[in-house]
């Protein structure tokens, strides 16, 4: 052990970690947050990667050691007798599965504010009362405190990434398919995805490389070969004299998107970006502008696309077979399945909940479904596009989808002619993207109205208009905290960027083609660096 300087760091490390207690942290703080909904007082005693790690989980990811209740008082009481393959993993590899944490109804929403438990308060100032951000706020507020080392979470369109932005954290959004799904409670199947999230960019690759293991389970799992064909375009392009990920980032292309910087995005985050990327510039990086134009389609898209899979997968919850049942009241028609169905249904579903399984609901009948549902999926073959464009790297889960011969209706599919052997490059230039994560800071909470964030009703839907499109294409997408620097000379504020003068938490997405994670992750690493030394 002695000889080997890693193992003796990662023995340091495991001795430090046992010496905290995190349940007391959680006894202590989380009254005042609402991050953990339930804790486990059960101490693994497993060695592993993992071994004293600890770890919490989103509530809508199945455990069976504690009560998975997605927020909804539809599952309120609900425990699963089996535990989801991505806790299985942890708990092979010596993790403390810590507690569940709170979040957005089923995953529906960017505040937090929609659950059964009450909203999280985001614990960078919690006297301020503002948003940790949704869906997976719970798991973003428990690292952000310090009441657990790392914590699983879920993004179907940001719930990730808009948090870790908010908390002042690092999350990451796998590529589509890597981390296995099976035991997530299904919000829209097709972009659905289980993440990490941790104070630290290793901290995160840490878990990550614990969980990215094909699932036979999960039909959405990636084969086996698969992720190593896209692992080794990476490698062998970084060893054959690009950049390394180590020291100088002579040899990377960042692509900066003109769309991810619309006229709602704070001039504190724009200006903090710009700094970033200067500084990049100063390490060796060649930054480029680049163009996605169907980025403006994107968020219409995704919601048609979300509550439509959302209306199909919440059909289960009808007070029959597990969940909340409330009976008819006395004399009720109870001839109908679908008025049994419509009183528990009606009871046990929170206002967001049934807004969008209504919207999904319409998409999906017989008048909307041209005008909608299958506009949506073109969009979303026009976004995936958009990035495989400006990408050097081969998109290999298209490839994939191809020869499976799994075409969505009326997409169009234009395969390009670089992308025809398996080692050659994309058709575009650059390496990763580099955008704003998040149009704003943490916004404010507002408890007069139960549960409702200031502003208008469509405020918290546009927050994700910055993390869609990856989501739509499943890419990888890491957000990262950048240093807050307010732009000098500004005389005219607006009340969002006056809230933002106290030094709020900012982050930086890096976006990459799908499978290069691992240059997601080094990239993101870059970023880390530069905030510490600033």
């Amino acid at each position: 052990m002695r000889a080997n300087v890693a193992l003796g760091r990662t023995c340091f490390r495991l001795y430090s970690t046992f010496s905290r207690d995190y349940r007391a942290a959680i006894h202590e703080a989380n009254p005042g947050i609402n991050a953990f909904v339930s804790v486990s007082d059960k101490i693994p005693s497993k060695d592993g990667p993992l071994q004293g790690t600890a770890i919490a989980v989103k509530d809508n990811i199945c455990t069976s050691s504690m009560k998975t209740t997605c927020s909804s008082a539809m599952l309120e009481n609900f425990t699963s007798p089996f535990d989801a393959t991505v806790v299985k993993l942890l708990q092979q590899a010596g993790a403390d599965i810590i507690g569940k944490t709170n979040c957005d109804e089923f995953g529906m929403g960017s505040m937090n504010t929609h659950s059964v438990h009450g909203p999280v308060i985001n614990p960078f100032r919690p006297k301020e009362k503002r948003s940790a951000g949704g869906s997976s706020g719970g798991s973003a507020a428990a690292v952000a405190a310090g009441m657990c080392d790392a914590a699983l979470a879920t993004d179907t369109g940001g719930s990730i990434r808009l948090p870790a932005s908010y908390c002042g954290i690092s999350g990451l959004k796998p590529s589509y398919g890597l981390i296995s799904r099976w035991g997530v409670v299904s919000y829209a199947d097709s972009l659905d995805c289980v993440g990490v999230m941790a104070k630290t960019v290793p901290e995160v690759k840490r878990v990550f490389d614990v969980l990215n293991v094909h699932d036979a389970q999960d039909p959405t799992s990636v084969p086996t070969q698969t992720r190593l064909d896209a692992r080794r375009i990476v490698e062998e392009d970084l060893d054959s004299g690009s950049w390394s990920g180590k020291g100088s980032l002579d040899g990377l292309t960042i692509g900066v998107p003109q769309e991810y910087f619309p006229s709602e995005l704070s001039s504190f985050i724009t200006h903090s970006v710009r700094k970033l990327l200067v500084s990049l510039q100063h390490l060796g990086a060649r930054v480029v502008p680049v163009s996605l134009p169907s980025t403006s389609y994107a968020l219409s898209a995704y919601y048609v696309l979300a509550s439509a899979e959302a209306s199909s997968n919440l059909a289960r919850y009808d007070g029959i077979q597990y969940g909340l049942r409330v009976p008819p009241p006395p004399g009720a028609d109870t001839t109908k399945t679908s008025k049994v169905y419509a009183n528990t249904r009606s009871k046990g579903f929170g206002e967001e909940v049934k807004k969008r399984v209504l919207l999904g609901t319409y998409a999906l009948t017989a008048d909307a479904f041209d005008n909608y549902f299958l506009q949506a999926l073109q969009v979303r073959q026009l976004v995936r596009e958009d990035f495989d464009r400006v990408f050097r790297y081969p998109n290999l889960l298209g490839r994939l989808h191809q020869d499976l011969d799994v075409v969505e209706p009326h997409a169009q599919t234009q395969v390009e002619n670089e992308n025809t052997t398996l080692h050659g490059v994309g058709q575009g230039r650059v390496d990763v993207l580099i955008h704003p994560s998040a149009i704003r800071t943490a916004p404010p909470l507002t408890f007069g109205l139960d549960k409702e964030v200031k502003g208008s009703s469509l405020d918290s839907y546009v927050q994700d208009v910055l993390t869609v499109p990856a989501s739509l294409a499943g890419l990888p997408a890491l957000s990262v905290p950048v240093i807050s620097s307010p732009p000098e000379n500004v005389k005219h504020q607006t009340r969002e960027e006056n809230e933002e003068k106290g030094g709020w938490p900012i982050g930086a997405s890096i976006v990459g083609q799908w499978g290069c994670d691992e240059l997601v992750l080094r990239v993101g690493r870059a970023v880390e660096e530069i905030g510490r030394i600033s």
